[in-house]
């Protein structure tokens, strides 16, 4: 459970339930090894068990990585998914393949941080929590921030247009039908939207990581973004074309709200460049599975 205080908050109660853990993680990763250290370290003070990396296709220094978050402690795991275009597909699979190992699954990006001033328990009858997400822009950032996104990018778009979701995976309908990041539930479970915590989604970042994104479409219903089709989709970049060319003034874009929440919180848990820290995995120890889930 996460509350902005001084520091993270305190390891959970440990559940003997076979191992199973409360909360898992669950993406599918693309040569974004250097951004996981952050992602990673982040969402297991604020109370994520286990992250599930789907693999599809990494040519960077992944299983490197993971080696070093094993070392550490954190349950990290890789595994191979080699499709192009079939994000759904994979989640699917993920949430029947990890059904018995994890009760609660969040399906979202490396460059997505749930956070939330106050958590609330959800009630029984509760499949599905879904939760708003904030786009960042660049915040006049022209190269990735060594600080890492969460404190280099502090200016956000007002809009909300997606949701991100947290499932529980013993609700899920049979069918494993998705888009993307939410599924369907069983007719017993329903859905809640949450109040409280939400999705800081760091999506418009400086050009020289953005432009990398034209070879990252993973989701089946998304057409890359060289193909001159659906231009009004809001998958599509405003003022972005179908070349990796940077629009001028990019590094201004998308910067409507100065929204410091997250950075401001990540400064006072783990210090200012956290995620470049080489020795982190060494202060920051992973929490134990928790007896109850919050949202």
């Amino acid at each position: 459970m996460a509350t902005y205080s001084t520091s993270p908050p305190p390891p959970p109660e440990h559940n003997n339930n076979n191992n199973k853990a409360v909360m898992c993680a669950c993406t599918m990763v693309r040569d974004v090894a250097k951004f996981l250290r952050e992602w990673v370290v982040y969402h297991a003070a604020v109370g994520v068990d286990r992250f599930l990396l789907y693999d599809n296709g990494s040519q960077d220094d992944l299983a490197g990585e993971v080696r070093q978050f094993s070392a550490a402690g954190f349950d990290v795991s890789t595994h191979v998914w080699p499709w192009p275009k079939t994000q759904e597909a994979g989640f699917s699979y993920a949430a029947a393949a990890h059904r018995d190992s994890c009760e609660w699954m969040a399906f979202v990006d490396v460059d997505e941080f749930i956070f939330s001033p106050r958590w609330a328990a959800v009630e029984p009858d509760v499949g599905q929590v879904t939760l708003g997400c904030k786009d960042f822009g660049p915040s006049g950032q022209t190269r990735h921030p060594e600080e890492g996104v969460t404190q280099g990018y502090a200016c956000r778009r007002r809009a909300e247009e997606r949701h991100r979701s947290l499932v529980r995976l013993d609700a899920l309908d049979p069918s494993l039908v998705n888009s993307v990041h939410h599924f369907e539930v069983r007719p017993e479970f329903r859905w809640e939207r949450s109040r409280h915590a939400r999705v800081n989604h760091y999506k418009y970042q400086a050009w020289d990581e953005f432009k990398v994104k034209f070879r990252r479409r993973v989701s089946t219903y998304v057409a890359d973004w060289t193909d001159p089709v659906n231009r009004g989709s809001r998958d599509r970049t405003p003022g972005l074309g179908f070349e990796a060319v940077e629009p001028e003034g990019w590094a201004h874009k998308f910067c409507e709200v100065e929204d410091t929440l997250l950075r401001d919180a990540t400064r006072r848990w783990f210090g200012v460049g956290f995620s470049s820290n080489k020795h982190l995995y060494l202060v920051v120890a992973p929490p134990t599975p928790h007896s109850s889930s919050s949202a």
